[in-house]
């Protein structure tokens, strides 16, 4: 008998042998109708395995995102085979679950997929998946899944397969299908109701831009029609709130081929949003004792070294810059932290002095692969609202804690309240993905996950997601569609000062070397932007819009009035514009209400003679009329309810 425990700490005792479904079965029929997938003493396992030791055990339903996992591999399975039968002569190569949904890499030599044969794929799609075909694994030896693949002439699984080592190849069978499978799969294809493939992509063979590019094609499943019709009214409404689409409609930034891909180029409202952005942060920071820093986009080589950045970035990022002097190389810099190291070993400093905040709004240079570039989410230039504290041991806990409220009081101020923490951590299997004394890192992770609970943040820990350099407390923010973003960030850094022999003088006289926070509350200015625009559709928060409110005169004969308005207003620090074109009122409200300007204010004879005005609010419509005075009391009070001081 095996003893297995249950995620409630109860254990029951099962005979060697029982499958992850009949111990489901045990516990209740409906769960076992809905098991899809299951872990095992940490282990994914298939709800047909065997269990032969004792363990415990977590079932996986459709709820969960384990159990989505297994769904969407399995889709993945069925999907290419839907596309070796009509097209016989593709060539598969990988395909991953992925957050929503699944793709399969495919060679199809010269054959450029349409839209219609997507629809022919789908169809064959569901015919294969109502056939409720178990997915069964088996192993394989290297030989025979070598003379597998060389048989089907397929050098992208050879390829695959001759870096695994023997005794750990396995396959997936379904139907007449085979594939080259590591597990984690649903019980079988019936679970699998309705499926849309969503568009084709290039892919480059690895991600290797060298290699020939292949055929991607994305799609999602789910266990109810239901389901994937509200995924695809959510699409439909994600691509309304496009950041791409709603940048242009509000003239916030563009790109251009000729400055370069990945760079983009902020207009006059966007350089305005983004200067807001800036202050607002500057604010704050003073409050909380940081000071300003600047440093240069470039850096000498031997600075990435020193840091370890040029070992992580050098080989996959801008090439050095080479200057007239033998042997003197800069590089575009990828991280702004080791220049702020410089400055802060610019002088000595005493354990009273401590701790030291530098911020900056530090632009950095990272080479993304083209098809890897993303309107203002994955640029090759992108601003970070960097900053860095030095402090000793005894300071570390109070000081990230007050990162974490400051942190906390971003999101609040611009509308995000949908957020969960994550604690990222090195993985220990692969120490070589890490620099530094693995007893500092124990002692920054411990750090770390102790001012997660003091704070009360709902966080969960995720292995293998730290940098290189240290842990981090990472912010996954869920915008108003439901989609997760990382935003904020925290690391702790016990490395970059031991590689830069930064130090401070303690109360004993000795040196010692401080203790390195990065935090980014935004991450970076583009990317926060982007996701800032889709969670609200365009609709800020009205101390951040470019233009709060925009003069819409009814004839040239009121101009001079709105000018006088105008002024007022700019004097009250209240971002107005004024519409003097020679179009009817009507056809100014309507641009108006797309610009997504929060006030408009209509001036025509009655308001001119009364010196007041006409007062629209965007999305609620005519306010009534009121004197200057209390507009912009309005304004203020307005202003007031989105954004309240910091305390720190």
């Amino acid at each position: 008998m095996i003893q297995i425990k249950f995620p409630d700490n109860s254990t029951r005792s099962f005979k060697d042998g029982t499958t992850v479904l009949e111990v489901a079965k045990n516990i209740s029929q409906g769960l076992a109708r809905n098991v899809l997938s299951a872990k095992f003493n940490e282990q994914i396992v298939e709800a047909s395995t065997p269990l032969f030791n004792d363990g415990q055990i977590q079932l996986f339903t459709w709820v969960d995102d384990q159990g989505k996992n297994a769904f969407w591999h399995s889709s993945a399975h069925i999907l290419a085979q839907a596309i070796v039968f009509l097209y016989p002569k593709a060539k598969l190569t990988i395909g991953p679950a992925i957050e929503n949904g699944f793709y399969y890499d495919v060679d199809f030599e010269d054959h450029s997929i349409t839209e219609k044969e997507l629809e022919d794929i789908e169809k064959k799609f569901l015919e294969f998946a109502r056939q409720n075909f178990e997915f069964k694994m088996r192993s394989a030896t290297k030989e025979e899944a070598l003379d597998f693949y060389r048989r089907d002439k397929n050098p992208y699984k050879i390829e695959l397969i001759e870096d695994l080592e023997d005794g750990t190849i396995t396959f997936c069978d379904h139907a007449d299908f085979t594939d080259l499978c590591r597990g984690g799969h649903i019980p079988h294809s019936g679970f699998i109701k309705a499926v849309k493939l969503l568009n084709v992509a290039g892919a480059y063979w690895r991600g290797d831009e060298n290699n020939k590019q292949l055929t991607r094609i994305y799609g999602i499943s789910f266990p109810k029609q239901k389901e994937l019709n509200q995924y695809l009214e959510l699409l439909e409404e994600a691509k309304k709130r496009d950041h791409r689409k709603l940048g242009k409609e509000l003239e916030l930034f563009t790109f251009s081929q000729k400055v370069g891909q990945g760079l983009p180029l902020w207009l006059p409202k966007g350089a305005e949003l983004r200067g807001r952005l800036e202050d607002f942060l500057k604010a704050v920071q003073r409050k909380a004792g940081y000071e300003q820093v600047i440093s240069p986009h470039i850096g000498n080589k031997e600075l990435y070294i020193t840091s370890g950045h040029y070992e992580k970035y050098g080989g996959d990022s801008f090439q050095p810059i080479e200057t007239p002097a033998d042997g003197e190389s800069f590089l575009l810099k990828p991280m702004n932290c080791p220049h702020h190291c410089e400055i802060y070993k610019a002088r000595s400093w005493s354990y009273k002095e401590l701790p030291i905040r530098y911020a900056e709004f530090g632009t950095v240079y990272r080479y993304e692969q083209s098809g890897e570039l993303h309107g203002l989410t994955r640029v090759r230039g992108f601003t970070q609202d960097d900053a860095h504290i030095f402090c000793t041991p005894d300071q570390l806990d109070q000081e990230f804690k007050n990162v974490i409220d400051l942190v906390l009081y971003v999101f609040k101020s611009l509308g995000f309240k949908n957020f969960q923490a994550q604690v990222s951590i090195r993985d220990p299997k692969k120490p070589k993905k890490y620099i530094g004394d693995p007893e500092n890192w124990k002692k920054a992770e411990q750090a770390i996950i102790n001012a997660a609970r003091e704070k009360n943040l709902d966080f969960i820990i995720e292995e293998g997601e730290a940098a290189f350099y240290g842990p981090k407390l990472d912010f996954m923010v869920k915008d108003a569609l439901g989609r997760k973003w990382q935003l904020g960030t925290i690391q702790v850094d016990y490395n970059l000062p031991e590689r830069f022999e930064l130090n401070y003088k303690g109360s004993d006289n000795e040196l010692h070397r401080p203790i390195m926070i990065h935090r980014a509350p935004f991450g970076s200015l583009e990317r926060f932007v982007a996701i800032l625009l889709e969670h609200s559709r365009g609709n800020f928060p009205l101390w951040l819009s470019p233009t709060q409110v925009n003069l819409l005169i009814v004839s040239e004969k009121h101009e001079k009035y709105a000018q006088k308005v105008l002024n007022f207003l700019e004097n009250n620090e209240i971002r107005a514009s004024l519409d003097n074109r020679n179009e009817t009122i009507g056809k100014k409200i309507r641009e108006a209400e797309i610009k997504k300007v929060p006030f408009m204010l209509i001036l025509g004879e009655k308001e001119t003679k009364m010196e007041n005005v006409s007062v629209r609010k965007h999305r609620e419509g005519d306010l009534g009329m009121m004197d200057l005075k209390s507009f912009v009391r309005l304004i203020k009070e307005e202003i007031s309810k989105n954004i309240s001081n910091f305390e720190n």
